[in-house]
């Protein structure tokens, strides 16, 4: 069982940046693939990005490649979802969620365990 909570969202001017956290329970956290999501009012859940349980690489989406930056730290079990030159459309409850494999997945179906998420809110 992996617990997962994210933290560091809030009201952000566009063009601003936030750092989100993703604080997991595990001891064996560097055994899971994870991945950051978004879902906006009335959209469907979006995949942002994946990082490997090596962290050596990662994948994102079009939306945010070049603005947003995955990265985490296995000796303090966290992930981290930085976000630069944010837009009013990246408004959004972001989440982390963990998949007991080697390697990300943009599918939300393939991943065992999610946080609560945290809400981000950029102002024009």
């Amino acid at each position: 069982q992996v617990q997962l909570v994210e933290s560091g969202g809030g009201l952000v001017q566009a063009g601003g940046s936030v750092r989100l956290s993703c604080a997991a329970s595990a001891r064996t956290f560097m055994r899971y693939a994870m991945g950051w999501f978004r879902q906006a009012p009335g959209k469907e859940r979006e995949f942002i990005g994946g990082i490997t349980w090596t962290g050596v690489s990662t994948s994102s989406a079009d939306s945010v490649k070049g603005r947003f930056t995955i990265f985490r730290d296995n000796a303090k079990n966290t992930l981290y979802l930085q976000m630069n030159t944010l837009k009013p459309e990246d408004t959004a409850v972001y989440y982390c969620a963990a998949r007991s494999s080697s390697s990300p997945s943009r599918l939300t179906s393939e991943y065992n365990y999610w946080g609560q998420g945290t809400q981000v809110t950029v102002s024009s």
